[in-house]
């Protein structure tokens, strides 16, 4: 988008102070991230979510780090001015450290991320410490955290209950005094995630956790629709059915070349008088048609 410039992580905790929010979207290649700029969004994720909407999986968890890098690079290339943050797939950070970094440097370098996405709190505040004092911006993400979504038992609203509550302002506090820039918030009570919000000098991102966050993200193909047989969500506004339209547009197309009627005859190109005599002979192109 013309005339734009980028977010930096200073910006954005400057937003949070002024009360201005933040919007993000997902995006996982380069038309979407074009769309996704010139529309004005302030952030652009490319998610792990990827393996459902565009690869095809039931979870995230089947992701790769050559996915994220390639889809990565994609985006890059079609938002040149907005604040791009990839996630780190499934188990890419939970071993040694200097396998983090490796799969870290493989997302900045060759995905050409601004920032990368980690799930969990507290248990791998550490490893966000050494990965932020390397030099690489870290957005931290709680709550509902689809990578575990076997070990949490399903995708279930989290912060129901004092304890759980708790356990969320402990693993947000952890991640920022370990360095993240700023927190997503997934699938979290609308209280407790204001009240998250307000105990941290960093912004916090909501989807599903209702209207006390600092910034809001959704998922592209959720935004417009873009699937067939669409699961409609509680935490999510379409704004738009475009899968309907493709359906429909490529149905027409279907249905007129069976008729016939495309290509018509403003689709195709005539050649020069007399290039079928002089290929074929004056009169058999005729006879050969």
């Amino acid at each position: 988008m013309a005339g734009k410039h980028a977010l930096n992580i200073v910006k954005m905790k400057r937003m949070k102070q002024e009360g201005e929010p933040i919007s993000m979207i997902t995006a996982y290649d380069y038309p979407s991230a074009v769309l996704a700029e010139e529309a004005g969004v302030d952030m652009i994720l490319v998610g792990d979510s990827l393996g459902n909407v565009v690869l095809g999986y039931n979870t995230t968890i089947p992701v790769t780090l050559d996915d994220m890098v390639y889809h990565s690079r994609a985006v890059a290339r079609g938002a040149e001015h907005t604040f791009i943050v990839t996630d780190m797939p499934f188990m890419t950070y939970h071993g040694g450290i200097n396998e983090t970094l490796g799969s870290v440097r493989r997302i900045m370098q060759e995905g050409h991320a601004h920032a990368v996405k980690m799930e969990g709190g507290a248990e791998i505040a550490d490893t966000i410490k050494i990965i932020v004092q390397s030099g690489v911006p870290v957005l931290g993400h709680i709550g509902l955290t689809p990578q575990s979504v076997n070990q949490i038992g399903g995708y279930r609203i989290q912060g129901k209950d004092e304890a759980d509550a708790k356990r969320l302002l402990e693993d947000a506090r952890a991640l920022e005094q370990a360095g993240a820039f700023g927190i997503v918030l997934e699938l979290v009570t609308e209280e407790v995630a204001a009240y998250i919000s307000s105990q941290l000098s960093i912004p916090t991102i909501g989807i599903g956790a209702g209207r006390g966050c600092d910034g809001q993200v959704l998922v592209y193909h959720d935004v417009l629709k873009y699937t067939s047989n669409y699961r409609n969500k509680r935490f999510v506004k379409t704004y738009g059915d475009i899968g309907e339209q493709i359906r429909n547009s490529i149905t027409a197309y279907v249905q007129e070349v069976k008729a016939r009627q495309f290509p018509a005859e403003e689709h195709v190109f005539a050649a020069e008088d007399g290039v079928l005599d002089n290929l074929y002979g004056k009169g058999k192109a005729e006879s050969n048609s």
